[in-house]
């Protein structure tokens, strides 16, 4: 599936939710994610599918 944005203003939005996001995550897992990038991506991609909840790690 591929991941879009309208403008760089949504996708800092975008961005700035995954960070909320994987600050909760790391609070959960107890330690520095170092595979971030990767967890960002794909909890980008779900929440465009509607799904973002199920981006856990």
């Amino acid at each position: 599936m591929p991941v879009t944005f309208d403008s760089v203003a949504d996708l800092a939005e975008a961005l700035r939710r995954a960070e909320a996001a994987h600050g909760r995550y790391e609070k959960e897992i107890g330690h520095y994610d170092t595979d971030w990038p990767d967890w960002y991506a794909q909890y980008m991609m779900h929440e465009q599918a509607g799904d973002a909840g199920t981006a856990s790690g």
